[in-house]
């Protein structure tokens, strides 16, 4: 089992997601793998959780990575969030990311939850991605 391109991988979903015009055109530069302190945009997007697990093979170590990216919005309604989640989900469904370490064999959508949260004021969606490295 190999942990060792977790870092790549994130780097590459983040830069992918980060320079994509349409995602940019429903949450500006709003794209955070930590949210920063204080007043938060009325949407945005944040990377989330990972399970990793063993994806070696004869050709090397692997992974699997089941990752989280989630839409969050203040919005009283679905309807900007889910715009911005499928502008996520066109971005990364099926990418054709270049790692810094090793390489990125598949990357898919999984699935998505859609919630309200804050006390149902505001609505979040976690899309969940599956994404198989290889370190080459």
């Amino acid at each position: 089992m190999s942990y060792a391109m977790a870092s790549a991988l994130q780097t590459a979903v983040f830069g992918a997601l980060a320079s994509d015009v349409a995602l940019a055109g429903l949450v500006g530069t709003a794209i955070y793998d930590a949210v920063p302190s204080g007043a938060l945009p009325e949407i945005y997007v944040r990377l989330g959780s990972e399970t990793v697990t063993d994806a070696s093979d004869a050709t090397g170590a692997g992974a699997v990575h089941r990752f989280t990216v989630s839409v969050i919005t203040a919005n009283p309604g679905f309807a900007s969030a889910k715009l911005a989640a499928a502008a996520v989900s066109d971005v990364l469904h099926n990418a054709d990311l270049a790692l810094n370490r090793g390489r990125l064999v598949s990357l898919r959508f999984d699935r998505a939850t859609a919630s309200r949260i804050d006390t149902a004021s505001a609505r979040q969606i976690d899309l969940r991605f599956r994404a198989r490295v290889q370190d080459d």
